[in-house]
């Protein structure tokens, strides 16, 4: 393709357009379109080239007044282009047709082509000149964690080295183009996602259910709302296959601490949660127990037991508001990696759990400049 198709292409793709959108723009067919992106993992070329010299169209008129047998000067006046301009062009991507040849020749589609390759100036990724690194990412990658964090972690591990940086995009760039990436194959299936290749995806979940007594999050305490008081909680469930199973799952908001709470199977979904929070969170320090806010399932239906039997102040999300409660929203997105939709949930034990919790807490976050929830609950604990 052409560098201003390419340039096109993902312009239009990360603006949200289609691709059936994108090949009526630069009329190439909607499967050329979706081959080019999946042939590139889904990941912009590292580096696609401006080609703005000289236009494509530009070009055609000098293969078409080159073929004439036109001059320098008269072509750069028909184009309104100064003559060296014209020179260096023809000199850079004219060729011989035979070796009796006296007047070179010149095609426009060619040129381009050439232009846009030279322009690139492709060189060897960080990640395969540099083996310590490379292993670094490799490792931290096998650990479930985003490029993002990865990249987070090398400035906070390697702060004087600057030959331990790379990009988050380089990072995608070596697990979805592998051949040129450097990274080891397997770290394919260990992409967070699983996917073959990059694209943005989101999705939430509500429910339904109204809760005699309980108080909506608007009477939470303002201090709640800015992360900087540790002690305020986020909960919810995560559902197993067929809505029979299900896991409990609270994130502190200040320093995104997860508890993952199990549920005994044997009992009501109500008296699971009730047990299964009463539990977890009363063994906590009074400065990391403050509120716990949930949606409004009907699983805390016995909330004033949750809140008497914890010493902690429950407070309900609106209906259909999970962006009121995004620690949590986020966490739960995380944890499908754990507990993939239409998993039988009641398999795991809560050693099972308690395993998935210490690697969530150990997973750096970008919101804490890359530390790990782990380290922040440490230094809460420890002043």
């Amino acid at each position: 393709m052409l560098a201003e198709h390419v340039n096109t292409i993902w312009d239009m793709r990360a603006a949200g357009f289609t691709a059936r959108e994108i090949g009526e723009r630069v009329d190439k067919s909607e499967a050329a379109i979706l081959s080019h992106i999946h042939s590139q993992g889904g990941v912009r070329p590292r580096r696609v080239a401006r080609v703005s010299s000289l236009s494509f169209e530009e070009r055609i008129e000098i293969q078409a007044l080159w073929t004439a047998k036109a001059g320098i000067r008269e072509i750069a006046r028909k184009l309104g282009r100064a003559p060296s301009t014209v020179s260096r062009e023809i000199r850079r991507n004219a060729f011989f047709s035979s070796e009796r040849a006296r007047r070179p020749r010149y095609r426009a589609t060619q040129a381009q082509s050439q232009t846009f390759q030279r322009a690139r100036r492709p060189k060897p990724s960080k990640l395969v000149t540099n083996p310590r690194l490379r292993r670094f990412v490799e490792a931290e990658l096998s650990l479930k964690r985003s490029p993002e964090q990865v990249v987070g972690r090398l400035q906070r591990e390697f702060p004087d080295q600057p030959e331990m940086r790379v990009s988050h995009e380089t990072i995608y760039q070596a697990i979805y183009l592998l051949a040129r990436g450097g990274l080891k194959r397997e770290l394919e299936v260990r992409v967070r996602t699983g996917r073959k290749i990059r694209h943005s995806h989101r999705s939430g979940q509500s429910r339904q259910g109204r809760i005699a007594g309980m108080v909506n999050i608007v009477d939470r305490p303002a201090e709640a709302l800015d992360r900087a008081v540790p002690g305020h909680w986020e909960g919810d469930l995560i559902i197993g296959k067929d809505g029979k199973s299900a896991i409990g799952t609270v994130v502190e908001r200040h320093s995104n601490y997860l508890f993952l709470v199990w549920l005994d199977p044997s009992l009501p979904r109500v008296e699971a949660v009730t047990e299964g929070l009463i539990a977890k969170m009363k063994e906590l320090p009074d400065v990391l127990r403050r509120t716990l806010t949930w949606d409004q399932g009907k699983e805390m239906s016995k909330h004033q037991e949750v809140a008497m039997g914890a010493d902690i102040d429950v407070f309900f999300c609106d209906p259909h508001s999970p962006w009121q409660r995004p620690t949590n929203e986020n966490t739960n997105g995380l944890l499908r990696e754990y507990f993939p939709k239409g998993t039988d949930l009641s398999v795991f034990s809560q050693a099972d759990l308690d395993y998935v919790e210490w690697e969530m807490n150990d997973r750096p976050r970008k919101r804490l400049a890359f530390a790990k929830p782990a380290e922040v609950i440490e230094e809460i604990l420890l002043r």
